[in-house]
């Protein structure tokens, strides 16, 4: 998706049922998110980008220069590409710890799993606002914990610190409210059990 010209993306299927990352997230909020929430952006951004130059560019030729694009392509355009990564790094039945390479950079950037965990729930929980917490990999091949805020992601030049994002959280309210109300804690610890980590591991691994 990240390398196609924007007037030929799609907009992908759910890959499971509204109801299968409950109790953790519930099918009625993943259904308002999926299908109203995601699907408004992907259509703005058609809408934004039919016309002018950037219909025929990739969203990640965008990203990189986003600075000169208008608002409506830079909060449309992040707002799907950061929902397609959402959803495909969960899943029913997923939780537990990454393996691999991906466990070893883990344990080398971040000492240990868990204090993976902390800071990543710590940046999930500080974006003040709307955002997005995510696990990036840089230039470099390191890893780290960044978050941004509104539909902003790693790979556009207005962020602080810039990678290829392989694991994101969105703590905008609708991604939540139905369930945990104003507890975003709640909602960023019940993460956890969703997170598809075969999928980030493979993710990360073709940036190595």
């Amino acid at each position: 998706m990240l390398h196609e010209k924007i007037n030929n993306l799609n907009f992908e299927k759910l890959p499971y049922a509204y109801d299968a990352l409950e109790p953790y997230i519930d099918a009625q909020t993943m259904e308002l998110h999926y299908s109203k929430h995601h699907n408004g952006y992907f259509n703005k951004l058609q809408n934004a980008a039919k016309g002018t130059e950037v219909e025929n560019m990739t969203l990640n030729d965008v990203f990189k220069n986003i600075s000169k694009y208008p608002k409506g392509i830079r909060n449309n355009g992040g707002g799907h590409f950061n929902h397609n990564l959402f959803w495909s790094v969960m899943g029913p039945d997923k939780g537990g710890q990454p393996s691999g390479k991906l466990m070893e950079a883990i344990n080398k950037h971040f000492g240990s799993f868990d204090e993976f965990k902390e800071k990543f729930e710590k940046a999930a929980l500080g974006r003040f606002g709307s955002g997005w917490a995510w696990l990036i990999v840089k230039d470099d091949k390191s890893i780290a914990i960044t978050d941004t805020p509104n539909q902003d992601n790693p790979l556009m030049d207005v962020v602080d610190e810039n990678g290829m994002p392989i694991l994101g959280i969105d703590v905008w309210e609708h991604a939540y409210y139905l369930k945990y109300q104003n507890r975003r804690p709640e909602y960023v610890s019940a993460f956890w059990n969703v997170v598809n980590w075969e999928e980030v591991s493979r993710r990360y691994e073709e940036l190595i």
